[in-house]
């Protein structure tokens, strides 16, 4: 204690300094992330989940999984036959895909005008309707345009286009059949 300017005792009172303060909430935030990790450590053994290089490699479904001659029960889901999928993203990959779902079982492609034909553009949309490798389990429908007076017009396609081309989807998804040892698994 000592005698202040008034002639009263006093007492000296120790704040603590900003520094200290800053070094006792480092040393317990330390001591918080080193208790979370001690108890984190030995939990992540137990973990069922996929590896960390599963979950940073992109996997295309569309193009590269094999659901099945009847659709699979993979990870995809969905009620469409395997084969006449990817028989008609195949038959289709000429032209510019727009959008494609293999579990709604649907390929949209974008116009597409041919080399050889000027001012004339095609767009197809395929349907895989049905689990079984059959002709009526795919619906597809051609557009046609032609550029005549500065803008498109729709035009009928030829009435065998589509069925050209379903043919040819058929055709490609037996194949596909064939190569997996005609298999509908």
């Amino acid at each position: 204690m000592t005698l202040g300017k008034s002639g009263y005792r006093s007492r000296s009172i120790t704040m603590p300094t900003t520094r200290t303060l800053s070094t006792r909430i480092t040393d317990l935030s330390r001591l918080l992330i080193a208790g979370a990790a001690a108890l984190a450590l030995p939990l992540a053994g137990c973990s069922q989940g996929d590896k960390a290089s599963d979950l940073t490699a992109p996997r295309n479904h569309l193009l590269t999984e094999d659901r099945g001659a009847t659709g699979g029960d993979d990870q995809l889901g969905g009620g469409v036959n395997a084969y006449l999928w990817r028989g008609a993203l195949d038959t289709l990959s000429f032209m510019p895909i727009s959008s494609a779902d293999a579990v709604g079982g649907f390929i949209l492609t974008d116009w597409y005008a041919p080399p050889g034909a000027h001012g004339e553009r095609f767009k197809i949309t395929a349907y895989v309707l049905d689990k079984r490798l059959r002709s009526d389990a795919l619906r597809v429908s051609v557009f046609r345009q032609i550029f005549q007076d500065g803008a498109w017009t729709d035009t009928p396609a030829a009435a065998n286009t589509a069925s050209d081309i379903t043919s040819k989807i058929l055709a490609r998804a037996r194949q596909l059949r064939a190569a997996n040892g005609g298999h509908d698994d």
